[in-house]
């Protein structure tokens, strides 16, 4: 078993640097979580508007009135369905500091940028009528959301990207000194910023050209949707889970590294899953954030919650039973490095099992309940990773999604047991010598 594990790590240890040392990725992820807040008040204002409990509308209509859903929806309005933007900012402005250039400007810029190829024209079609209008000077909200993320990240990279290009060869005005930095500032990014906008206007015509007359259209056709149903697909959460458990199973971060790749793909889920429970039509995804997040984490990575569970009430150890102790209130709020490195489970052969194992189980336990119809899908509201089981489980599904993490729990109570019981046993016989020593030190 240590050899193989030396092998694992060996092998494992070099992807996990490339992946965590990646500049794009490493963007990319600053990116969303600089829209996380953002995002989550969002969600939350929409899960306000549309409380999953039955009367729960009529309830506030007698009290506020017919409108008075418009106070939470508009929240959501201005956060989560203009999402990209945000996103495009928060990529731009960590990409340019990696390369050590001015973040806001850089990030002003690839806003531009992202602007000039979203169309300012959307289609209209009147109600009772079949004809279609095309309406000019208004930006469609769909582009500028979860729609509109893929060519959002890459427009963002590639500005930066030509940015740094432009800069590094010197085609900068530089002005005398003695002027103030702010117009020194503004001066040095006006050549970077003309090429950028010329670069992508360009681009922008070449697609008025083909049949998908945006790059939006081309992109979110060719690239996103394949990339969204596989994301959407169980196989992948299975692959993502288990590379999950795998890095941590060596110390490093499995959650941040895999979730630097699929976060863009799952949020994106999410917020179609949103639109759809805010127009009052059938979700769409299974599989979302909120779905990784709230059903495949309980207790953090490994979904650990049970096994601190299974410390406090089934151990006789003191080490494990005192360990659950301190690990339970963390536990509950998603934190599980307490007992990753605590019991441990990192680099622990038997443990590495049930922690890889168990989220991949309880994926393939939700994504049948979901699909048999016995839990609705994840309303693609986020609540923050830290929000406890079943509480988390309410707000995305309402008391069945809070029913399924029960169940989960049980689940995950009976995987850990058996080897929990291999190391408890290990632990207890260590105890019982040392205080076997003790006494025969005192006796003598």
């Amino acid at each position: 078993m240590s050899k193989i594990m030396d092998t694992m790590e060996n092998k494992l240890m070099p992807v996990a640097s490339k992946i965590s040392g990646n500049k794009y990725l490493t963007a990319i992820r600053d990116g969303f979580m600089l829209a996380m807040p953002l995002l989550i008040i969002g969600a939350m204002s929409l899960l306000f508007a549309n409380f999953p409990i039955k009367g729960y509308a009529e309830f506030m209509t007698k009290i506020f009135g017919p409108n008075w859903n418009v106070f939470f929806v508009r929240p959501f309005e201005a956060t989560m369905a203009i999402m990209t933007i945000f996103v495009v900012f928060g990529i731009a402005n960590s990409l340019a500091q990696q390369y050590e250039l001015e973040g806001i400007s850089s990030a002003a810029i690839a806003l531009v940028a992202f602007f000039i190829l979203t169309p300012f024209m959307t289609n209209f079609t009147p109600e009772g009528s079949k004809e279609i209008f095309k309406i000019t000077d208004v930006i469609p909200m769909e582009w500028i959301g979860a729609k509109g993320l893929f060519v959002g990240m890459i427009t963002a990279v590639l500005s930066v990207e030509i940015i740094r290009f432009v800069v590094n060869r010197g085609w900068v005005i530089k002005m005398p000194e003695g002027v103030p930095p702010t117009v020194s500032k503004a001066f040095s990014a006006l050549i970077p910023a003309t090429i950028v906008i010329i670069f992508f206007d360009v681009i922008r015509l070449i697609f008025t050209f083909t049949s998908f007359e945006t790059i939006h259209g081309f992109i979110y056709k060719v690239l996103q949707s394949p990339l969204t149903a596989l994301g959407d697909s169980l196989g992948a959460t299975l692959i993502a889970n288990l590379f999950i458990g795998l890095f941590w199973v060596f110390g490093i971060h499995g959650a941040n590294i895999v979730g630097s790749v699929m976060s863009p793909i799952w949020i994106s889920l999410s917020a179609e899953n949103l639109a759809a429970f805010q127009a009052g039509k059938e979700l769409p995804h299974i599989i979302t954030q909120q779905f990784q997040e709230i059903y495949l984490q309980l207790g953090g990575s490994g979904a650990t919650l049970a096994l601190c569970i299974a410390m406090i009430f089934v151990c006789r150890s003191q080490q494990c039973k005192k360990l659950g102790k301190l690990a339970i209130l963390p536990g509950l709020f998603n934190i599980n490095e307490p007992i990753t490195f605590g019991l441990p489970v990192v680099l622990n052969p038997i443990m590495m099992i049930p922690f890889i194992l168990t989220p991949m189980i309880l994926a393939v336990v939700c994504y049948l309940a979901i699909s048999l119809g016995l839990v609705p899908p994840p309303s693609g509201v986020i609540v923050p990773w830290t929000t406890p089981p079943i509480v988390g489980g309410f707000l995305i599904a309402g008391f069945r999604g809070a029913l399924l993490q029960v169940v989960e729990l049980a689940i995950s109570f009976l995987i850990y047991l058996p080897f929990l019981r291999v190391v408890d046993k290990q632990y207890y016989e260590q105890e019982k010598s040392y205080d076997n020593a003790a006494g025969a030190t005192l006796n003598n």
